[in-house]
């Protein structure tokens, strides 16, 4: 290339092509001054800052009030995946049902926060473990609803809150008595079994018989003096455990199977399965009524009522709603409950 040429977005341009007293676009006639060639006479150095395009400002400047809204939705999103990752709704109501047994059983208002905040914990670290533990299965199996396997939420973030609310949950429980926290910590280490092994084993049932039957007799024994509990009460608690694992299996058994779960319900399938729930929550209620020295009273009579007419629909219902098992046996429960709180956990 010759060396009068210069390049332009065209290509090269022959600079005796250019009209005469004309000059390339960018340069200065001889002698001129840098600072002459700012449109406003002005140094270019010294140029107004209000003359910038906004467009032009250094991202990092931006006033921190100026977030991205985008970036506060996915943290929110994320909060409530960890939220939802943590099973709320059987926590909650297995954490409801040890507070009124507290505060029915006459615990008082500190030592019944102690029990229902380790039961809290607990609940929370069992759940938050179950669906970290899942999340590949669960993706594999396309299960919605699982925040640890679509995403919402990083499964190392729920098996951190799950360490967490362990790490919580044992200190809470032993400030409720030493043996009353070591029940219940033992309750805990079955769960957690479950989700890392008995779950797809003919032992499933195992670590619910053992949470649900833990619940009286943390209770009574976080009482005054650690009064040992009403074995009706112990009795009925893994009854309805039993039950509630029966129930609460019953509307995933075929999607459990094809991830290559077999637990006892999986084992049974969904007749036997259905055949077979109203049972354990039958007696349940009968052990609460029949239990007690006393002469079965009417309070008892029509609890016995009530849960053989919910044991029985529920299950049949199953094929239209997938909840009415576990619906039936929450009813069951609830009847069970008031049992509870009437007779009391601890013996006299």
């Amino acid at each position: 290339m010759d060396a009068t040429e210069r390049m332009s977005p065209a290509g090269p341009l022959p600079a005796d092509s250019l009209p005469a007293g004309s000059l390339p676009a960018g340069s200065l006639p001889a002698g001129a001054d840098p600072a002459d060639a700012s449109p406003t006479g002005q140094d270019p150095a010294e140029a107004d800052w209000a003359d910038q395009d906004p467009t032009d400002a250094d991202p990092t400047d931006r006033d921190p009030a100026e977030a991205d809204p985008a970036d506060d939705g996915r943290r929110g999103g994320r909060l409530v995946g960890l939220a939802l990752a943590g099973h709320p709704g059987p926590a909650l109501a297995v954490t409801a049902l040890a507070c009124a047994l507290s505060f029915g059983s006459g615990l008082g208002g500190p030592r019944s926060a102690l029990v229902t905040a380790a039961v809290l914990t607990g609940q929370l670290s069992v759940g938050w473990c179950n669906d970290a533990y899942d999340a590949r299965r669960d993706a594999r199996a396309g299960r919605r609803g699982k925040p640890a396997s679509d995403g919402t939420v990083g499964t190392g973030a729920v098996w951190t809150a799950a360490a967490t609310a362990l790490a919580g949950c044992v200190p809470l429980s032993l400030a409720c008595g030493t043996l009353a926290g070591t029940v219940h910590l033992a309750a805990v280490a079955a769960a957690w079994l479950y989700n890392l092994r008995l779950k797809a084993t003919a032992l499933s049932w195992l670590p619910y018989v053992a949470g649900f039957a833990a619940l009286p007799a943390v209770v009574a024994l976080a009482l005054p003096g650690g009064p040992a509990p009403r074995w009706w009460t112990v009795a009925a608690g893994a009854l309805l455990g039993f039950a509630a694992h029966l129930a609460d299996t019953l509307p995933d058994i075929a999607a459990d199977r094809a991830a290559g779960i077999r637990g006892l319900p999986h084992r049974l399938g969904d007749r036997g399965t259905r055949l077979l729930l109203p049972l354990p929550l039958l007696a349940a209620t009968a052990v609460l009524a029949l239990g007690p020295p006393e002469p079965l009273d009417a309070g008892g009579a029509a609890a016995l009522a009530w849960a053989g007419a919910a044991a029985l629909t529920g299950p049949a219902l199953g094929r239209r709603w997938r909840k009415a098992a576990l619906a039936a046996a929450v009813a069951v429960a609830a009847v069970d409950l008031a049992l509870l709180l009437v007779r009391g956990v601890a013996a006299g």
